[in-house]
């Protein structure tokens, strides 16, 4: 873990991210606290690394999801230098 990012005002940040019940919530939450430019490039990296664990080239990627070389290249990087996020949550939500 990053301690760069861990603060007592990220802590409430993810708790507060923890309470949400239902994507209704989460909709609601995030489009208060987001911009929409933020949220879609929050969604476009989720789906960046879903292709990339898919084997995508990176051309596919790109032409599916609009995602620059350089976005993607990051994403793969957490994907296979990171904190293993992207993969604790795909063995959670696509088992």
């Amino acid at each position: 873990m990053n301690n760069k990012i861990k603060t007592e005002a990220v802590d409430c940040l993810f708790e507060a991210i923890l309470s949400l019940t239902s994507k209704e919530e989460c909709y609601s939450f995030f489009e208060d606290v987001c911009t929409v430019n933020e949220l879609l490039s929050l969604s476009q990296r989720f789906e960046v690394a879903k292709m990339l664990r898919s084997h995508k080239t990176y051309l596919e990627i790109a032409d599916k999801t609009g995602a620059s070389t350089a976005t993607i290249s990051r994403v793969n990087r957490s994907l296979n230098y990171g904190n293993d996020g992207y993969d604790m949550v795909f063995s959670r939500i696509f088992p």
